[in-house]
């Protein structure tokens, strides 16, 4: 199975090499890294440039931002399957793509465990999100996977579509909601870790942006599930979240 890899940036030079290194390390040989750069004004272009050129992708032009470059990323791929890397993040080890592939042998969706890191040196971690299988009334519930964990085959992206660009932080939320309870594609949790993501990203790097995603997420639980004005998932989504970084500060 070809795993192709969605990698968006612009003036990433300080972490992508870091995000490239990981993806060739892949023992799972069948895959492509399919990086989208928005007229990056640092030396992105010329690292990605750097690597031999074979499984590597680049496309560079302004862009309307994460998620249209994404729309470009789902027009582009050319594997069996496909799923995001942020350019300032990593997989967790060379095992990650054949998991995921192995795991999309028997569901349409996988998704596994984030560690949430200061840094790609240290690796301190600072968060961890441990995946869990749907519950019954999944998205409703607070529940969510990781999006940077989150492989579709390619008939899940097909039916899905684009990201919506009208929501700002919270598009990917609304992608795999539709993909989840929408069209009702089958998930399956792999039980690993899958990716190192570093903190600060658009959604996590500010209480303005936690609030900006939970109300983004819930105007996309009110049009595709009929929440109301206010949810259960409102308050549980964030509560999941914490009960992570609590953990984390006990040692667990």
């Amino acid at each position: 199975m070809k795993i192709s890899v969605l990698t968006v940036c612009w003036n990433s030079a300080a972490t992508i090499r870091h995000t490239i290194d990981s993806f060739l390390a892949q023992d799972h040989n069948d895959k492509e890294l399919v990086v989208i750069d928005g007229n990056s004004s640092d030396e992105t272009v010329e690292i990605v440039r750097s690597y031999p050129q074979d499984q590597i992708r680049l496309v560079s032009e302004p862009d309307c931002g994460m998620y249209d470059a994404l729309n470009k990323g789902l027009r582009l791929y050319t594997g069996d399957a496909v799923g995001v890397l942020n350019s300032d993040d990593c997989f967790h080890d060379r095992a990650a793509l054949g998991r995921i592939s192995a795991g999309l042998e028997h569901a349409d969706i996988v998704h596994g465990d984030l560690d949430f890191v200061e840094d790609h040196v240290s690796k301190r971690i600072v968060r961890r999100w441990r995946a869990v299988a749907r519950p019954v009334k999944g998205f409703r519930t607070g529940w969510m996977p990781a999006h940077p964990t989150f492989y579709v085959k390619r008939k899940v992206a097909d039916v899905v579509g684009a990201f919506d660009l009208s929501l700002k932080v919270a598009s990917d939320y609304d992608w795999m909601l539709r993909a989840v309870e929408v069209h009702g594609f089958q998930t399956a949790a792999t039980g690993h870790v899958l990716v190192d993501m570093m903190v600060g990203g658009a959604s996590t790097r500010s209480l303005a942006s936690h609030i900006g995603h939970n109300l983004e997420a819930l105007r996309a639980r009110r049009r595709w599930l009929g929440s109301g004005p206010v949810d259960y998932a409102l308050v549980a989504k964030p509560a999941r979240k914490l009960k992570q970084l609590v953990s984390i500060r006990r040692g667990n």
